[in-house]
């Protein structure tokens, strides 16, 4: 890649490399090294295994610190959708990262340049070449601004009006049986009760809640049940 295709990169990414050759290693394709042995050591999956795991802890922080009132079941739903192979495809398109890949002929010349496994791999490499290039502080912000439409509409389908009638509909129309309740655990004063409930459908756990009365705090586990399973 030219020198000033990686300078458009960098712009797009709203970052200067301190070393560009980080970045050029986070798009070089296994096939493009078979074609070209020694002008590369190592293809792109090592920095895509690193930038995964970023990508996942930056993802978590900015959801726990954007949703302070969600569940753990809550969080791990909205998490999987924003770091799923298709949305980080979709992140790969815009830095138009299939036409900036250096990809073997072979696998360019059957669709390997908008084949999405690819892009998306790509788009989690570079995040990885920034983290070692950067600093996870540095990794984080980009990475937020990178999927900002994605992370700003995660879990904003409106909340049914009677969460534990939806999640019920929502169990049985798949054939699984009854949520059953339980509160699991009570805490502050006799004037300032919370109680915390906990959602099962056949002996698994899907959601928990808390709430100042024990129905309050059930309709909030059903909710955070809703969402683990894409409902709401």
């Amino acid at each position: 890649m030219s020198e000033g295709s990686l300078d458009g990169l960098q712009l797009a990414l709203g970052v200067t490399f301190d070393d560009g050759a980080l970045l050029q290693q986070a798009l070089v394709h296994s096939s493009y090294l078979n074609e070209h042995p020694g002008v590369f050591t190592e293809p792109n999956e090592r920095l895509e295994f690193l930038g995964d795991a970023v990508l996942g802890v930056a993802v978590a922080e900015e959801l726990y610190t954007r949703h302070r009132d969600w569940q753990e079941g809550e969080l791990t739903q909205a998490r999987a959708e924003v770091v799923r192979g298709a949305t980080l495809a979709a992140a790969g398109a815009r830095l138009d990262l299939g036409s900036r890949l250096l990809i073997g002929r072979g696998e360019a010349g059957s669709g390997g340049r908008a084949r999405a496994s690819n892009i998306a791999a790509a788009f989690e490499a570079v995040v990885g070449a920034l983290f070692l290039d950067q600093g996870y502080a540095a990794a984080r912000e980009a990475i937020a601004r990178l999927l900002a439409a994605e992370l700003d509409s995660v879990g904003m389908r409106p909340a049914p009006a009677d969460p534990k009638a939806a999640l019920q509909e929502a169990v049985q129309g798949v054939g699984r049986g009854l949520p059953t309740y339980a509160i699991v655990e009570t805490s502050g004063e006799d004037h300032a009760r919370m109680f915390t409930a906990q959602v099962e459908v056949e002996g698994e756990v899907l959601g928990r809640g808390d709430g100042p009365r024990k129905v309050d705090a059930e309709r909030q586990a059903a909710l955070a049940a809703l969402r683990v399973l894409g409902e709401a």
